[in-house]
């Protein structure tokens, strides 16, 4: 069995925000979730939390068990917080809150080495050629393995090139035995969780292929950095597998969108959470989809779209706006300035220019003209809209809902529709023109006679 603790009690002071730097979000998602969702592929999960431990909380799944380390003494402190978490039957794997990107493949290599070979620990490590910062793998004659902290290393040990990513894999009986014996005899006065593997008979590495995965994120620079490199790989792996994007430094993709053979992103596009795109469309430029599903042959130009249904062969853009609830049926165009609100639009039928659809329901072969409005909400209630099939709504007519227009029916333009249209009717609901010839001449007269008496 194997349990697994993710340290997540620092402050993160560089990163100079009053938030834990866990709980920034790197691609929409905090990076303490990055950590938890893969550690969860593992075993039970727990998280030692500290400097405004109820916000991350906020962040952490209720099967989570929650610890709480009050100072920051050092990583073999923030262990010695969780001890009773620690099952001397089970392994236990040490993983951090801010190094989001370590990943379960990596794991079960580490994972594997601990179990073939009976340890006591198994570290994972990394050689870097600049090893600045980073605490130092020394590997003894008599097979024994320390790590040295940067602080702590002579010159000699500073020329090592392997270095500890501080992710580990613990015999429980050991490490819960051993945490006793740490001090903090150290230029840092910390509790090292390092030390305790000075203790181990039984250690041995595994090198990390990709130092991405155990890089730490301690301030925002860093943050944009690794977050432009997952994006960068991101579209990359899209267009390996078919999706052509115009420029991959200016299109912002999450790595839960799944996308379409043929389909092309153009730049300053944004495309985040559960979204999928189907083969064959044109998105973007400058356009922000989010947790929607669009199907084949779409364009989206120069829009947003957010918890949206879009059918294939739909038109959209631009300057669009659908918004939740949203469904567009097969063939649909939705123009410039319109925007859409859990509205249902039925096949072929259009709405192309300076529009607001909200709580409607609209059939087929509906032309709905500029300017009209659903006016679906009473100040205190929303309330439907339903335009059957056929329909014609003339440009700049307002629809005050509740209400329904029949089949094949015609709103005349710049109406107030306030009672239901039957079918195959023609509604009228503007008050009637009246023309008064020379009126303003008349009245230009009047005011010159008046101002020469003066």
């Amino acid at each position: 069995m194997l349990k697994i603790l993710i340290l997540a009690a620092g402050l993160g002071k560089r990163m100079k925000s009053k938030y834990p730097k866990v709980v920034h979000k790197i691609l929409g998602k905090p990076m303490i979730s990055w950590v938890v969702e893969t550690a969860k592929n593992f075993g039970k999960v727990g998280v030692i939390l500290g400097y405004k431990a109820e916000i991350v909380q906020n962040f952490l799944p209720d099967d989570v068990d929650i610890f709480i380390q009050n100072e920051q003494l050092g990583t073999g402190h923030a262990v010695m917080c969780a001890k009773n978490f620690i099952d001397e039957n089970d392994d236990l794997l040490i993983l951090y809150g801010d190094v989001p990107f370590i990943s379960k493949n990596t794991l079960e290599k580490l994972i594997d080495e601990h179990k073939n070979k009976n340890n006591e620990v198994t570290i994972l490590t990394a050689i870097l050629e600049n090893p600045s910062g980073y605490g130092r793998i020394l590997k003894e004659k008599n097979g024994k393995i320390r790590i040295v902290e940067e602080k702590d290393a002579d010159e000699n040990i500073r020329k090592i090139k392997e270095i500890n990513t501080g992710i580990y894999v613990f015999n429980g009986n050991f490490i819960k035995k051993n945490l006793d014996n740490l001090n903090n005899k150290n230029a840092q006065g910390e509790y090292y969780l390092t030390d305790v593997i000075s203790f181990a008979n039984k250690v041995s590495t595994i090198m990390v292929d990709d130092f991405i995965e155990v890089t730490g994120i301690n301030d925002r620079v860093q943050l944009a950095k690794v977050e432009k490199e997952i994006r960068k790989r991101i579209n990359t792996k899209l267009m390996y597998e078919g999706v052509r994007i115009i420029d991959p430094d200016s299109t912002f993709i999450d790595p839960s969108v799944v996308i379409g053979k043929d389909t092309v992103i153009y730049p300053f596009t944004i495309i985040e959470g559960n979204t999928i795109i189907g083969e064959d469309c044109e998105i973007g430029p400058m356009t922000h989809i989010k947790d929607s599903k669009i199907g084949n042959n779409v364009k989206v130009i120069r829009s947003e779209v957010e918890k949206a249904y879009i059918d294939d062969d739909v038109s959209v853009g631009p300057f669009s706006r659908l918004r939740e609830g949203t469904h567009l049926k097969t063939k649909v165009k939705i123009g410039n300035f319109v925007e859409v609100k859990k509205t249902t639009v039925g096949e072929n039928s259009k709405a192309q220019h300076l529009t607001y659809l909200g709580d409607a329901t609209i059939g087929k072969n509906v032309n709905v003209g500029a300017g009209t409005i659903t006016c679906n909400y009473d100040g205190k209630n929303k309330h439907p809209t339903f335009i059957d099939d056929n329909s014609f709504i003339g440009s700049n007519s307002s629809l005050v809902a509740p209400i329904k227009i029949g089949k094949n029916s015609l709103i005349g333009a710049g109406s107030v529709i306030t009672e239901d249209v039957p079918d195959d009717s023609l509604a009228l609901g503007r008050a009637r023109q009246i023309i008064k010839e020379n009126w303003v001449k008349i009245k230009r007269e009047e005011s010159k006679n008046a101002n020469n008496k003066k």
